[in-house]
């Protein structure tokens, strides 16, 4: 279990998280991303935030300053593990 303790001094935790999940990132959105990065600029949690959105491998919303694009590029590249899938058994096996 990852511990959180540092989201309660988090500069957005009184704020609505709306701002910081828009519907899109075009458009109103855009400028939507742009006040939620600018919350996160003055947040003494920054970092720890940022690392947790790259851990748990947020997609979506504003998450230390970073929108999911940005994200993505500091995120290594793990290949994710395929799903276990039950192989039919072959004619004739038992």
């Amino acid at each position: 279990m990852m511990m959180l303790d540092w989201s309660r001094r988090a500069a957005c935790q009184t704020m609505d998280p709306e701002l910081f999940f828009p519907i899109t990132l075009e458009g109103p959105g855009r400028e939507q991303v742009e006040r939620a990065k600018e919350v996160c600029r003055g947040c003494p949690v920054r970092q720890p935030c940022l690392d947790y959105a790259i851990d748990t491998r947020q997609m979506n919303g504003v998450w230390g300053g970073t929108d999911p694009s940005q994200r993505r590029s500091l995120t290594p590249m793990v290949p994710l593990r395929p799903e276990t899938v039950p192989v039919p058994p072959l004619p004739g096996d038992r």
